[in-house]
This record gives structure tokens, sequence and C-alpha cells, in this order.
């Protein structure tokens, strides 16, 4: 486990590394790289970098858990066979290697780009994202949607509930913890990917892809900060959504009737 947390502490300790240049040199104790995040005093290239990956990740995020929630909603009231089928074609992209759905990607947007000038940049970079955190959301809601009872939406309806209504007010609600684990997970994969940005970015350099060039030339410290920042958001919000959980979980145990 803690192997698993190491290259986090590593960096996190680098980002208080007075020295510039390789990892393992640690020269004295600064926060002057903190300093640059937070106040925004960064390298233009690196803050466009930052900017658009911020941009990218919760556009990505926000479209992805509408969509995804929506098709795993779709998918929990097929049949079961049909069911079984959709969830096996919703894993594919899930198991399929990142290299090769970015290039397949990217022969899509250049096809597109013959009709469409301009594509390639944000707009392909964001389409992308949304394309592989979506299996991700629909796996998560559906664990949820499966722990419910199959008579809640009915009794809804039955109370003249109007159907969206009904899944608005009585499924949403019901299934949030599965949504905000699957907003948290897409948000995530889209904030570390690279192999599928590094190929439909067009001339757009998010983080991964400034880093990655980076190593050809001085990266900037202030990388380390921002990524401590955000292994940290990360953490913490893991952290409420269990805590979150586990309260909702000792209420509802408490309401139950006890039995003599």
């Amino acid at each position: 486990m803690f192997l698993m947390y190491l290259p986090i502490i590593v960096i996190a300790i680098q980002s208080f590394n007075e020295s510039t240049g390789l990892i393992y040199q640690f020269t004295g104790f600064t926060f002057d790289h903190w300093k640059n995040v937070l106040t925004f005093n960064l390298d233009s290239s690196l803050m466009k970098a930052i900017s658009t990956t911020l941009l990218v990740a919760l556009l990505a995020t926000g479209i992805s858990t509408v969509l995804g929630t929506i098709i795993a909603i779709g998918i929990h009231s097929l049949p079961q066979k049909k069911r079984q089928g959709m969830v096996f074609l919703n894993q594919v992209p899930i198991l399929n290697a990142d290299i090769i759905t970015g290039i397949s990607l990217m022969f899509v947007f250049k096809i597109v780009a013959e009709v469409i000038p301009g594509v390639f940049g944000i707009p392909s970079l964001l389409i992308a994202h949304v394309f592989f955190c979506i299996p991700y959301v629909v796996l998560s809601v559906l664990p949820k949607l499966a722990e419910l009872d199959d008579n809640l939406y009915d009794a809804a309806l039955d109370l003249y509930c109007k159907p969206a209504v009904g899944i608005t007010k009585v499924i949403i609600p019901a299934i949030m913890p599965g949504i905000l684990t699957g907003m948290l997970i897409a948000f995530t994969m889209s904030i570390d990917d690279f192999l599928i940005s590094f190929f439909n970015a067009g001339q757009v350099n998010n983080l991964s892809i400034y880093i990655y060039g980076g190593y050809n030339r001085r990266l900037a410290p202030e990388v380390y900060a921002y990524n401590t920042i955000l292994s940290t958001v990360i953490i913490v919000a893991l952290i409420a959504m269990y805590v979150s959980s586990s309260l909702k979980k000792r209420k509802n145990l408490k309401r139950e009737p006890r039995h003599a």
C-alpha cells in the first residue's frame, strides 16, 4: 500500500525543493513554488496548459456524468440478456489499450476535419475525453441502480408522478453516491490522461503533454506543487464521500425498526 502512495509523497517533497534540477537533488526547503502556483505567477506556457487541463476536465466530467447516468438508467431498464450485452460493450473501451483508442479517435477527427476545419484542438480533446470517461460513469452508476427496489419508480408513477419527475426526484437521489463516484473517476481520468490527449490535442497542450515535453527541457518546478494540490483535493474528496456514505448508512440503520 505504501508503494502505491510513494509517487505522491515524492512529488509532494519535490514541491518544496529549492532545486529546479533532478528530482533526487534536494538542495533546500522553500515555499516559492507553492506561492507561484497559488498566486498564478507561472510561466505562460505552463499557465495555459493548466487552464486547458482544468477546462477540458471540468467540461468532460460534467458532460460524461450526465450522459453516463442516462445510459446507465437505459441499460438498467433493459431485459437481462440485453443488459448483459450492453454492459459488455460498455467495458470494451475501458479494456481497450489507450494507444489504440487515441489513434482511432485521431483518424476519426482527421476525417471530420475535412468537413469541419478547426476541429483539432479543444473540441477534439474534449470529445475524446468525454468518450473515454462515459464508460467509467456507467460502471459506477449501474451497481447503485441494481440495489434499488424495482417497484420504487412504479410506485412514484402510481402516485401520479410524471416519468421525468420520477427519475429526477426518486431515482437520481437514490443513485447519487454512484453518480458522484463516477464523476470523481471521470475527473481524475481526464486530468491524468496522456496517450489519448497526445494524439487528439492538435496544437493544444494540456498538462500531461506539457510535462512530457518538459523532459526534453527544464521542467517548471511549479508542476510538482500543482500536482500535489490536485492529489490532495482528490484524496480529500474521496474521504468526504466515504464519511458521508458511512453516516448515511448509520442513519438508515437507526431508522430501521428493531424486532424483538
